[in-house]
């Protein structure tokens, strides 16, 4: 009984406090037993320069905030029982979110990285978590090693073969009760205060709605990575798949072998059965042509013994507004021209003016029908990124100097295809390859280390300690396979420079060793070899839709 006052006595306070509130700018949430509990809006928040892009908070989710190293602030615990609003509250009251606060003397320096790419994980790896506690911020909880996720889409590889988890990348983030990894969006940053500001993801089945929370840092990283780019081509996000993640390979395989089956039902007409297996690529790009290849080898291989009465229809064109991987040697550029055309892919060339659920329309005006469309044309900045209030270099891109610091602010770096140099360090723009993003990631991590061990770890404490040679990028060459055990292998530290050039059957050999040696883990390693040995033997298996 006596709880029982307590807890009216609490739901009386909070009726009573709401009702004595004259602003009409708070947002009113239901709460349990039917009641409507208080919070207050984002435009009660302090304004200043560097707090950028700040969505509005919706509904949230009170239970989540207790989940390992989230603290909720006094302002939103127990909400129905505790919480006394105070009866003159400032429009201007700077708001709270719960989360991380700022580290406190005596404890080590908190390092947020926000992304699981290439540049954020090759960082995370290497990050000395005797030195550093360590907080990952990202919407996904893995790694995907890109170049091989082409050979996912037709079931050459598995796709957990190509997922690494962060946690085993940085198993602190795992084992650390002070380092963390959190599932959600960074929506906006306060340089000035040392925080950032999360959206948690929604998987639309959750029952609750996404809720905002900030981390507070020392040393701020950003590596968020890019977006595909659409040229604002209307149609590409509605019709288009991208090929960057595991779902869009996924969902790619999906579409392929539900359009192979549907293909074959009676009462299809010729033309249609056409346009379903007309599988189209936009962009002639290393992504472009290697799933071209992937997908004319399991057509040749697979899809002609095991679906004969298709196998004269099944298609893949490559549309390309110029030539096919302009960054490669001449000679392997024709080389690839000659073989994909062996193997049955038609080359295009041509821009794309306008994409419906069926068809593509060219700038010429022609027609081209499709039944599954991939869209790689390369990748910008995201919408994030450009609405940062932070310095950017030609591009689009976060500027940073020669040692991949945000030059404007303290404590902030930014690395991988999010990141470019400023035009006064007199330094190109690197390409959005994954090799530029490793290493920057091993660069800035042993700068860390270095930093870390003199005592700079800490926010405002690096000033004075010197930071050594800055990061040069050596270029190592590019790969790409394109179907039928042949690949190319341009060895050449620019496209005007000289140096070895390969295609064949040695080249693959080259391209498989190179890969399967980079992949991060030894267990996907064995998953990886494992899986090109079942392929070769059994061939790729074109059963599952799902």
């Amino acid at each position: 009984m006596a709880l029982a006052r307590i807890g009216r006595t609490g739901l009386r306070r909070s009726v009573s406090a709401i009702g004595s509130q004259s602003s009409g700018k708070d947002i009113f949430c239901e709460g349990v037993f039917g009641y409507k509990y208080f919070l207050p809006s984002l435009e009660n928040a302090k304004a200043n320069s560097h707090l950028s892009y700040l969505s509005s908070i919706g509904k949230l989710n009170h239970m989540s905030f207790w989940s390992r190293g989230l603290r909720g602030s006094p302002y939103y615990q127990f909400p129905l029982a505790e919480r006394v609003l105070e009866e003159h509250e400032s429009e201007y009251e700077e708001q709270r979110y719960p989360g991380l606060e700022a580290t406190k003397p005596g404890e080590k320096p908190r390092v947020v990285v926000l992304g699981t790419g290439w540049a954020a994980c090759r960082f995370l790896k290497g990050l000395d978590t005797k030195t550093y506690d360590a907080v990952c911020i990202a919407p996904r909880n893995h790694m995907v090693f890109t170049p091989l996720l082409a050979s996912t889409c037709v079931g050459t590889l598995e796709f957990r073969s190509v997922a690494e988890p962060v946690n085993r990348i940085q198993t602190a983030l795992a084992t650390n009760p002070n380092s963390h990894f959190y599932l959600a969006s960074c929506i906006g940053l306060d340089t000035k205060k040392h925080e950032v500001y999360c959206q948690t993801i929604s998987n639309g089945g959750l029952p609750h709605e996404p809720y905002q929370f900030k981390v507070a840092y020392d040393k701020l990283v950003i590596a968020v990575g890019a977006e595909p780019l659409t040229f604002g081509i209307k149609g590409v996000k509605e019709h288009a798949f991208f090929l960057r993640e595991v779902n869009h390979a996924q969902e790619i395989r999906k579409k392929l072998l539900f359009n192979l089956m549907l293909s074959e039902n009676p009462g299809i007409s010729e033309e249609e059965r056409k346009r379903l297996l007309h599988c189209v690529v936009i962009g002639g790009g290393p992504t472009g042509v290697e799933f071209s290849g992937e997908l004319s080898d399991f057509i040749m291989r697979d899809v002609r013994e095991r679906y004969p009465h298709v196998r004269d229809y099944i298609k893949v064109t490559v549309i390309e507004a110029n030539e096919i991987l302009s960054s490669f040697d001449v000679g392997l550029r024709q080389y690839a021209t000659k073989h994909l055309t062996k193997c049955g892919v038609r080359l295009m060339r041509g821009v794309v003016k306008e994409v419906h659920d069926r068809r593509i329309v060219l700038s010429d005006g022609s027609d081209v029908p499709y039944g599954l469309l991939v869209w790689s044309t390369g990748v910008g900045p995201s919408e994030f990124v450009k609405s940062l209030d932070l310095p950017k270099s030609p591009g689009g891109r976060i500027g940073v100097d020669k040692w991949l610091r945000v030059p404007s602010v303290e404590d902030v770096f930014a690395l991988g295809d999010c990141a470019g140099f400023l035009e006064e360090t007199g330094r190109p723009v690197l390409p959005a390859l994954a090799q530029v993003a490793e290493r920057e990631g091993k660069f800035l991590v042993e700068l860390f280390n270095k930093i870390g061990k003199q005592n700079g770890g800490k926010a405002l404490s690096a000033k004075d300690i010197p930071l050594g040679g800055p990061f040069v990028y050596k270029h190592l060459g590019s790969m790409a396979s394109v179907g039928r055990y042949k690949a190319l292998v341009d060895l050449r530290q620019s496209k005007d420079a000289k140096g070895v050039s390969l295609a064949g059957f040695i080249s693959w050999l080259i391209w498989r060793s190179a890969y399967l040696t980079r992949v991060v883990s030894w267990r996907n390693r064995f998953y990886v070899a494992v899986n090109w040995a079942t392929t070769l033997v059994f061939g790729r298996d074109n059963s599952r839709i799902g």
